[in-house]
């Protein structure tokens, strides 16, 4: 990451990240879908989390050939981390709850994501601990999923209600290290290699929307400030 006088990814929103990372080549421009964010609450518009990605795959509890780790995930997790969890599709239980929250907290990770659902919700906001999911329940995990695997990489799948939109959106893939960044527009995964060049365009980006802003707001059209400074219709 840049120097901390340099503009790092924290200083970006997900939009502009993700419009970076489409520049650069990447589809689904690093975004998981379908997340949202739980906790602090709603309305929290200036909240954003980033950090380095520990992540966790969860599997059936029936699934007895996986391995177990050796201690609970969120003991293990660093500080200033973004806890990034994938649980098996489709999961209607909770992955995570109050009490790993305050663990969390203990440790110093800086929030979770949850390809899955969460629950205790009004635990969560107490504390202030940022939560991104898919959904929450009331039940947890047991005797329904267990955690597998530990700082390994992930394929984070889309889930549609239908299949006929499967061949839309790529899965996002996430190293252990990749950065999270999360906010109320959602949440993006930028792979480590791509940080600097993602840096570059997002500032780029920001410069350019600045004066098509400035020049809709004097009564120019949308069409018009498009085509004079991103160069398109």
């Amino acid at each position: 990451m840049p120097s901390s006088s340099s503009p790092s990814l924290a200083d970006f929103s997900t939009c502009e990240l993700s419009d970076a990372l489409v520049k650069i080549g990447l589809p689904h421009g690093g975004f998981i879908p379908d997340m949202n964010m739980f906790s602090p609450h709603s309305g929290a518009s200036n909240m954003r989390i980033c950090g380095p990605a520990y992540t966790v795959q969860m599997v059936p509890a029936s699934d007895k050939s996986s391995p177990r780790p050796p201690a609970h995930f969120v003991d293990t997790a660093p500080q200033g981390s973004v806890i990034v969890i994938d649980a098996p599709p489709q999961t209607k239980n909770a992955v995570w709850g109050g009490l790993m929250t305050a663990g969390a907290q203990a440790r110093g990770a800086v929030g979770v994501v949850i390809s899955g659902r969460c629950r205790d919700l009004a635990e969560h906001r107490s504390a202030g601990f940022p939560v991104f999911a898919r959904g929450h329940s009331t039940l947890g995990q047991s005797p329904f999923t267990r955690p597998s695997a530990v700082n390994v990489p992930l394929t984070i799948q889309p889930q549609f209600s239908s299949d006929a939109f499967k061949v839309t959106f790529e899965a996002v893939h996430v190293e252990p290290g990749d950065y999270v960044v999360a906010d109320e527009d959602g949440v993006v995964c930028v792979p480590v290699g791509l940080v600097d060049r993602v840096l570059e365009l997002a500032a780029k980006g920001r410069e350019i929307d600045a004066r098509c802003m400035t020049d809709i707001v004097a009564g120019s059209g949308v069409q018009e400030a498009f085509k004079r400074h991103r160069g398109k219709l």
